[in-house]
């Protein structure tokens, strides 16, 4: 067996046609031989220039045999490898986005071939024309929310070939994806909130459903997925390990949260305790929400979603989604003291930054409302002239003026 050579290890030489060669070892094969990376230029400087190129580009990285795979037999393998850990209707998703709109496009490329400019170009091309079969009148591309998730599924399944030796890395990372339109989040304000929970607290069926919700800003699959043992009444805490959802035929089916941090035991406030304490002793149910006509199965969720609009119509409050239930108890816990970590182990995000950034309308009213607190607190124990940022503030605005 020959020696093993180096990664980056390489050799220059001039071809009989008058160009430059240049190669570099970027792998080994199982029995030990190299893998070369061929580099071809008109004039020796350039060849140079492209071969430390290169040399950077490959340090550090030793590919194996089957980095000569094409994206599509990647893709392929990797969807197999996630098929054990995503949910069946998440797996769909990916499969059908990637065979209509990757591998037609990108598919016979090489691995190590895929280049960040490829990406650009594919997400431009989906934007632009992306749509297989349009309706009349519709747009022929596909929606930037749409090329938004082909980006993420991208970027997963490249930065697990990089991580497996397939690729020197993920040409995702240098990829802004199109930017999603955020929609206006909709939330009660503590005067809307007192009037939604009179409404329902005048029913029976759906008080505690509603004061749950609002308490724990749980998913609605979430909330619709709770048993009895879930909930320890001495602790007053609640475990969240499942979610309902609704697969095709309109069958539910309770399956995992929604990401592992989804998982979680939250501790409830006190008066919701002593709500579902109060509940339990009446309940002949396994569910601690159960369709209504039914005990023994659990509430569906397109019931709760109806029930929703049918409480804000009654009650002339503004239309709501269900998420907004939650939006409403993420923004009124930050505004009340509750800290962004402590908020995100509740709503089951998997990073504190995540709830921030979502909610970074209301981390800015508590920043203002701090201020004025401290202002106030200064201005009282050292005078107006010692209240720094109000004298700043005005002085500003009258040069502005």
């Amino acid at each position: 067996m020959a020696k093993r050579r180096p990664s980056g290890d390489g050799m220059v030489r001039k071809r009989e046609d008058g160009r430059w060669e240049g190669r570099i070892v970027v792998g080994h094969k199982e029995n030990g031989d190299s893998i070369f990376r061929y580099v071809y230029a008109d004039t020796q400087k350039e060849l140079t220039t492209k071969l430390r190129q290169n040399i950077d580009a490959y340090q550090g990285v030793d590919l194996t045999e089957e980095s000569r795979m094409t994206l599509s037999e990647w893709l392929d393998r990797w969807l197999e490898q996630m098929s054990l850990t995503l949910r069946p209707d998440t797996l769909k998703r990916y499969r059908g986005d990637i065979g209509r709109h990757v591998k037609p496009r990108l598919g016979r490329k090489k691995l190590t071939q895929l280049t960040a400019e490829d990406l650009r170009d594919l997400y431009r091309e989906l934007q632009d024309r992306g749509r297989i079969a349009p309706r009349p009148g519709q747009s022929l591309g596909l929606s930037p929310t749409t090329v938004h998730g082909i980006h993420a599924v991208l970027h997963q399944a490249l930065q697990a070939a990089a991580d497996q030796g397939l690729m020197p890395n993920n040409p995702a990372k240098h990829v802004k994806p199109p930017k999603v339109p955020h929609k206006a989040m909709n939330i009660l304000t503590e005067e809307q909130l007192e009037v939604f929970l009179a409404a329902t607290d005048r029913d029976p069926i759906w008080r505690d459903f509603f004061y749950t919700e609002l308490t724990t800003g749980l998913r609605l699959g979430e909330i619709c997925g709770l048993m009895w043992s879930d909930f320890d009444g001495q602790k007053g805490t609640l475990s969240i390990s499942r979610t309902l959802r609704k697969e095709k035929g309109g069958r539910l089916v309770a399956g995992d949260t929604k990401t592992y941090a989804g998982t979680r035991t939250i501790l409830l406030p006190t008066s919701t305790a002593e709500r579902l304490r109060l509940r339990k002793k009446t309940s002949y149910s396994p569910w601690i929400f159960h369709d209504p006509l039914r005990p023994e199965a659990p509430l569906n969720p397109g019931t709760a979603y109806r029930q929703l609009k049918k409480v804000l119509q009654e009650t002339g409050l503004p239309e709501l989604r269900f998420h907004d239930l939650r939006h409403t108890f993420a923004t009124h816990a930050l505004a009340s003291g509750v800290d962004a970590k402590t908020l995100s182990g509740i709503l089951g995000h998997t990073k504190a930054s995540f709830t921030l950034d979502t909610y970074t309308h209301t981390t800015g009213d508590m920043q203002k409302r701090a201020s004025e607190i401290v202002g106030g607190f200064l201005t009282d124990y050292l005078g107006e002239e010692m209240a720094p940022w109000q004298n700043a503030e005005n002085t500003a605005t009258a040069v502005s003026a």
